[in-house]
């Protein structure tokens, strides 16, 4: 769609000179804006100054009324954000974001600096969230509000740019209203750039709304969206005839999106606004001011009224002058200190040499490209295709830095403790200040030795939080260094919307203990299987909610007495033994849990042999996994009597006499964890390979045996030339036709070992080994590959360990028990 003339009149807006000392419009002051503009936050503090208007009507809430005075407290610093959310459902919220760049923001502090009273005057939240505009939603659109349209890409497209943010750029955000000028000089008309977009926008609308052949307002074609939209001018009339009625009409000012400037001036009868807002839904809303982000307030995160560069867009605002050469230095320093102290691991990797010389440098080409493109200024395009070819040395990896903490930035505001909160916010941000944990927008790993107490104590909140489902920490498993149950490893990010969570979690308690033990206590009474509620009982324990944990406790004890699953009595035995250790350290008394997790692994014991006879090969698969849990759990409790039975229950399932009932996956299986544990001998697990790799085995049972056996690592075969030979001498039998049917499992055993073993062994296999009772081969002068352990190689290792174990391995090298005991300390 092409408006004739609304591009170039928005253009010349940005320069024109007035009259001196100009007189505004006649009416209200309306001054129309981009949402998060900072040439329209400077144009707006130009326009006011030169108006002192007696009241500023701003679109927004009328809620926001009681808590707009908190703008001016010292402790709030945007981003920050208008946050409503119904009173008997939190979860249904809106956001109304401000960045410091917002011309809303500019005008609340303007307002509040001289004495202004400052209203709201957009539909009320109540109405909104009733309509369904709820959902943690960010409100404040741009322009077009809800519509489908982009009026600034309309407008750039009728100038002859096909790049709306380049265009805005050029015309606004680089012009700025210039400062008055010596005696005599005509100074610019503040109230030109607001003329020339109400403009612009009446006559888009009146092209928009006549295309699609319907007035705004009425609910054919693009229904919802133009109706809301109707729906809150109408409002929006009705509060600025309130407002000159009592003030004057020349005694008021407005500022809102430039799009609804034309529905304001508007002429319609209050009859008219009343009827189209009468019956509308309401809800009862709380509303307060939560921090935000400049990620949040970019269009990437899906914001309505997002820009594509919030940094930048607030470097251009505050900088007073040469703002390229002051970014520039700030990129810079960036790329130095990134490249100096190491890049996180979410951070590509920046450079440490960038010298002045280089900024300067940088600087004369962003303004040679601006030159050459046509360009005002240099604007974000040309400062960094000068920053990746000049600072970068043409790499896109450290732009990337650049782009995420510079032009989108990291920026996450803050809020004073005295605004309205929940009882449960209040409480933890009492719980951050004491154990400093601040919140902060860009994500980081926090490692926790949990044998310190406020390590102990972060983590518990972390933990606690997490049950509410406010997931501002997310464990991080598998780090080096943090296998022991004394550390942890948090990624940390805050996001706007955690505020939402919080509210609704408020619901539970006032405290974050407190509603985190009354939200347990509801999930164990709710959950659906013995798995979550031992993982439930596990989440207690991390948390340290020793008060909800007796309601998890009897829950769990039902479940698990009226489960006669074995499967699930066993997937849900690991996470009740990983709390019986987690309670050892954390000092938490987990006597309880583990007489229940004992009770479990009995009846495990009990149930196993005849729950493992006759499966098909999906459920022995999914048996094995079982079986692998719960002997890993039943060796953690370390009792010893339960050990022995559990013990005897895998020789069982591992024995000949079991056999025709038993899948081989899981005989397999079982004799690998006796061997592995040291309760069976090599010529043991030789003897219950042999029969069931014979020739008269089933050789697809016989290779369910082999990948039972041989999970988890070749080690074994490189190790032991036995049972090498069994395999070797087992495949080598197999019949062509059966061979077919079995390389499926052969091959899905063997791929899953490491390239370095699968070497190995084809090496023992080609140089050939020994047959079970049969001569001598060529395993024997295969270097490491022997019956006995070679003391010459082993010795060699000793000076290496005497460094890293000091006086430890004094005696290694002794032989016999001796050396022997020294190793083991």
């Amino acid at each position: 769609m092409s408006v004739p003339g609304t591009g170039a009149a928005v253009a010349a807006a940005g320069g024109v000179a007035g009259a001196a000392g100009a007189a505004p419009p006649p009416g209200p002051l309306l001054l129309g804006v981009r949402h998060h503009g900072p040439g329209s936050a400077r144009a707006v503090l130009a326009a006011l100054d030169a108006h002192r208007p007696a009241v500023l009507l701003l679109e927004g809430p009328p809620e926001a009324d009681a808590v707009v005075g908190l703008a001016a407290h010292e402790e709030m610093r945007p981003p920050v954000a208008l946050l409503a959310h119904a009173v008997d459902d939190p979860g249904r919220a809106a956001f109304w974001p401000l960045a410091g760049f917002s011309p809303e923001w500019v005008a609340v502090r303007w307002a509040l600096e001289h004495g202004v009273p400052v209203r709201f005057f957009d539909l009320p939240a109540a109405h909104t969230l009733a309509l369904g505009d709820g959902d943690g939603e960010e409100k404040g659109e741009g322009a077009a509000g809800e519509l489908r349209l982009d009026p600034l890409r309309v407008l750039a497209e009728t100038a002859g740019h096909d790049d709306p943010e380049r265009w805005w750029e050029d015309v606004v955000e680089h012009r700025g209203v210039p400062p008055a000028g010596p005696a005599g000089a005509r100074p610019a008309d503040p109230y030109a750039p607001f003329t020339a977009l109400a403009d612009a926008m009446t006559a888009l609308r009146e092209a928009y709304e006549g295309a699609s052949g319907t007035p705004a307002g009425t609910s054919s074609e693009g229904g919802a969206g133009r109706w809301r939209d109707a729906v809150r001018e109408a409002h929006m009339r009705l509060r600025l005839r309130e407002a000159c009625g009592r003030f004057g009409d020349d005694r008021v000012a407005v500022v809102c999106g430039a799009w609804h400037v034309p529905a304001l001036a508007a002429r319609a009868t209050a009859g008219a606004d009343r009827r189209l807002l009468k019956g509308l839904p309401k809800v009862r809303t709380e509303i307060t001011w939560v921090p935000w982000t400049n990620e949040r307030l970019a269009r990437r995160s899906g914001y309505g009224a997002g820009i594509t560069s919030p940094g930048w867009y607030g470097h251009l605002f505050a900088a007073p002058d040469r703002p390229v050469e002051r970014w520039m230095a700030e990129a810079a320093r960036l790329l130095r200190e990134e490249g100096r102290t190491g890049t996180s691991p979410s951070s590509p990797p920046a450079v440490s040499s960038v010298s002045p010389a280089h900024v300067i440098e940088a600087v004369r080409l962003a303004d040679a490209l601006a030159a050459l493109r046509g360009r005002p200024l240099p604007g974000l395009a040309e400062t960094l295709d000068a920053v990746r070819a000049v600072l970068c040395e043409g790499s896109d990896m450290p732009l990337a830095l650049v782009h995420d903490r510079l032009v989108v930035g990291d920026a996450l505001g803050t809020v004073p403790p005295d605004a309205p909160a929940v009882p449960l916010q209040r409480d933890l941000a009492r719980l951050q200040r004491s154990l400093r944990l601040r919140p902060e927008a860009r994500e980081r790993e926090l490692d926790l030795d949990l044998r310190e107490e406020n390590a102990a104590a972060r983590s518990r909140l972390l933990h606690r939080l997490r049950l509410l489902g406010v997931d501002w920490g997310e464990p991080v498993h598998g780090r080096a260094g943090g296998t022991g149950t004394f550390r942890e490893t948090w990624r940390l990010r805050w996001r706007p919307e955690l505020s939402v969570r919080i509210a609704e979690a408020g619901v539970w308690g006032t405290t974050v203990a407190a509603a985190a033990g009354a939200r347990a206590e509801a999930l164990a009474r709710d959950a659906a299987s013995l798995a979550e509620t031992t993982e439930l009982a596990e989440r207690c324990l991390l948390a340290g909610l020793g008060e909800a944990l007796p309601a998890v406790m009897r829950a769990l004890a039902d479940r698990a007495a009226l489960d006669t699953d074995v499967g699930h009595l066993a997937r849900a035995l690991p996470a009740l033994v990983r709390s019986v250790r987690y309670g050892d350290v954390r000092g938490t008394d987990a006597a309880a849990l583990r007489e229940v997790a004992e009770g479990i692994a009995e009846r495990v014991c009990v149930g196993l042999p005849p729950a493992c006879a006759g499966l098909g090969g999906a459920a022995a698969a999914e048996m094995r996994g079982h079986v692998d849990a719960a002997h890993r759990a039943v060796v953690l409790l370390a009792g010893e009597d339960l050990l022995t039975r559990w013990r005897s229950v895998l020789r069982i399932l591992a024995g000949r006499d079991r056999a025709p009932a038993v899948p081989g996956l899981l005989r397999g299986r079982c004799v690998r964890l006796l061997l592995d544990d040291g309760r069976l001998s090599g010529e043991e697990a030789a003897g219950l390979m042999g029969p069931a790799l014979s020739p008269g085995a089933p050789p697809v049972d016989a290779a369910g045996w082999i990948e039972g056996f041989l999970a988890d690592g070749g080690m074994l075969l490189v190790h032991d030339e036995r049972l090498l030979a069994l395999v070797d001498g087992w495949l080598t039998g197999i019949p062509g036709e059966a061979f077919t049917a079995v390389l499926p499992l052969l091959r899905r055993t063997f791929a899953a070992y490491e390239p370095g073993v699968r070497r190995t062994v084809g090496e023992l296999v080609r140089r050939g080994t020994r047959a079970p009772g049969g001569a001598a081969a060529a395993w024997e002068t295969v270097p490491g590959f022997g019956e006995e352990p070679d003391q010459e190689r082993a010795g060699a290792v000793l000076p290496t360990l005497r460094l890293l174990l000091g006086d430890r391995a004094e005696g290694a090298g002794r032989g016999g028990a001796e050396g022997e005991e020294a190793i083991a300390r």
